[in-house]
């Protein structure tokens, strides 16, 4: 649910009784797509703001925490990642930190709304600075049918970047994707889904993740809480799943060496990310085994 009043965009989370506002000057752009409302506002602190079917996508000040949080992580626990999907990131600021590593050989993003990308291009083009690298491949289409008739073991990383686990992006939530992500990642392989808040949905939409996970033959889940401020409660969180390697270690060498600039993420970050919260270890007891733990 969504208000605007007296120059504030406002989502109510009418059923947790909380709200997010942020001022804006004016709205830039408006439409029905095929999937779904698109809006696109200037607001006054935090930059551009995109919204789809009345939630909050991003905002041009804080998305680079989301966004390399979604990449970097998973791609420095990868032993050696060559070929990353991104399923959704339609705005492709995912995309772009992706292809920030050199190793990268190939990176595909499956977005069923073009006019997401469309809509990113004009009003937030510093996150599709790569969408003109010779590595980027785009798919305009259904995610979940895509992943069930990709090539098996084609896959080094598999990022899914979607919205709330409702209309379009329901899919990207089931034991029957995630096995078809099993076969399409290759040994070593590792899996990441953007998982909601952490005190929302801890003991809903996280759990189900770690246990259709662990159904569909990922031996280790693992649970990265990071700040986000326009999302609900202003804490997110990604969920990482691995086909046989432990998801503990990760190439802090690699990290600490970088040849590139980030702004939030670095070895401290992923450490401290590794780490969760006493109550989410409590809700996930069943689910996280004893050298995760």
């Amino acid at each position: 649910m969504t208000a605007l009043n007296e120059g504030w965009f406002t989502e109510i989370f009418q059923d947790q009784g909380t709200a997010f506002s942020l001022q804006v000057k004016n709205k830039l752009h408006e439409e029905q797509t095929p999937f779904q409302k698109l809006e696109i506002y200037e607001t006054e602190t935090f930059g551009n703001l995109m919204v789809l079917d009345g939630c909050v996508m991003l905002t041009t000040r804080d998305n680079f925490l989301y966004h390399e949080m979604m990449t970097h992580p998973a791609l420095f626990t990868h032993k050696d990642p060559k070929k990353v999907v991104i399923v959704g990131g339609g705005d492709c600021g995912t995309l772009k930190e992706v292809l920030k590593h050199p190793g990268v050989e190939e990176a595909w993003q499956v977005e069923i709304d073009e006019r997401v990308t469309r809509m990113s291009e004009k009003y937030f083009p510093e996150l599709c600075e790569a969408n003109g690298d010779p590595r980027a491949n785009f798919f305009f289409g259904d995610g979940v049918k895509w992943m069930r008739e990709v090539e098996p073991n084609s896959i080094d990383l598999l990022i899914i970047d979607s919205t709330d686990p409702v209309g379009p992006a329901e899919g990207l939530f089931a034991l029957d994707f995630y096995r078809d992500a099993m076969v399409a990642l290759k040994d070593g392989g590792i899996v990441v889904q953007q998982s909601e808040s952490p005190l929302l949905h801890t003991e809903s939409i996280i759990k189900d993740i770690h246990t259709d996970m662990r159904k569909a033959g990922f031996s280790h889940v693992q649970t990265l809480p990071f700040p986000q401020p326009v999302y609900p409660t202003g804490w997110w969180s990604c969920t990482m799943g691995s086909k046989d390697n432990p998801l503990k270690y990760f190439r802090e060498a690699d990290v600490n060496d970088r040849p590139f600039v980030t702004r939030y993420y670095n070895a401290g970050i992923h450490h401290g990310a590794l780490a969760m919260p006493q109550f989410m270890i409590d809700a996930l007891e069943d689910q996280v085994r004893p050298e995760e733990g």
